[in-house]
């Protein structure tokens, strides 16, 4: 018999068999999945974005159905996706405050000095392996934009050697607050207009001398605040959102403008004088 031919019957023996055992196998080892996962799966918006930090939508979906997990942790679909899947299992809908990135850095080149000419590699992760980086504030952004290349939904981009975050666009997601090798992004409620732009654990003229602009830890924003709402923890004031009104006094007698009102700095002219 023809060589070629044996070989082309041995083939395609095996073939079939191998065909055959897989039929069987999958009717053997078939498991039936929960249906409610095919239905949770399409409440979601399938951006796949990671941030409810399951590797996707379909495995979150399964894990609220089978282990129970919360179904608020995903940020892009807000409340209308959680009313779905809440309706979906039958339970509760709870509401939640939209979340944005914000960046505690307000450090632009013209503000924050250089210490060395850094010639690597240009992304803030191998910056940061290089004892911290070129700028003279070691708690800095670094400004090669890691967290703007990760953004899925494209609310990011670099202005002035910072990242600039759209709010309209920020889901919240959080994969830019991962990749900040500085931590300084982290996620805030949307509502609350008035943060602090800097990160800086330092005190006074060692703060002015890497940045002109940072937080030289004078407590003015905390002695002068209404209610009592801060307090001043590693040089740096911390809000307390249960008595703070944002009534803004904070941002107008910062002597170096780094506490935002509304997003944005406030002018000189807005500031307070402070009290002797």
């Amino acid at each position: 018999m023809n060589p070629i031919l044996i070989a082309i019957i041995i083939l395609g023996s095996v073939a079939l068999l191998s065909a055959l055992l897989l039929g069987i196998a999958s009717r053997v080892f078939h498991v039936n999945e929960n249906p409610l996962i095919a239905s949770v799966g399409e409440a979601l918006p399938g951006v796949n974005c990671g941030g409810c930090g399951y590797p996707g939508c379909a495995n979150y979906a399964k894990a609220i159905v089978d282990n129970n997990v919360e179904v608020t942790l995903c940020a892009p679909g807000g409340n209308e996706v959680i009313a779905k899947i809440s309706a979906l299992l039958g339970r509760a809908v709870v509401a939640k405050d939209a979340e944005v990135a914000r960046l505690s850095c307000f450090g632009k080149p013209e503000f924050c000095a250089p210490r060395c000419d850094y010639q690597g590699i240009q992304t803030c992760r191998a910056a940061n392996l290089q004892n911290g980086g070129q700028k003279k504030c070691l708690y800095g952004c670094l400004g090669f934009g890691d967290c703007v290349s990760v953004c899925p939904f494209g609310a990011m981009s670099m202005v002035d050697g910072l990242p600039f975050i759209d709010e309209e666009k920020c889901t919240g997601c959080a994969i830019c607050v991962r990749e900040c090798p500085k931590k300084l992004l982290t996620l805030q409620n949307k509502k609350r207009q008035v943060y602090l732009h800097c990160a800086s654990k330092e005190f006074g003229k060692v703060v002015k001398e890497a940045c002109t602009v940072g937080c030289n830890g004078c407590s003015l924003c905390a002695r002068k605040c209404p209610e009592k709402a801060l307090t001043m923890v590693d040089n740096l004031p911390i809000w307390d959102w249960s008595k703070c009104t944002q009534c803004g006094l904070c941002a107008k007698v910062c002597p170096s403008r780094i506490i935002f009102l509304d997003g944005r700095p406030v002018p000189k002219e807005a500031k307070e004088a402070p009290s002797a």
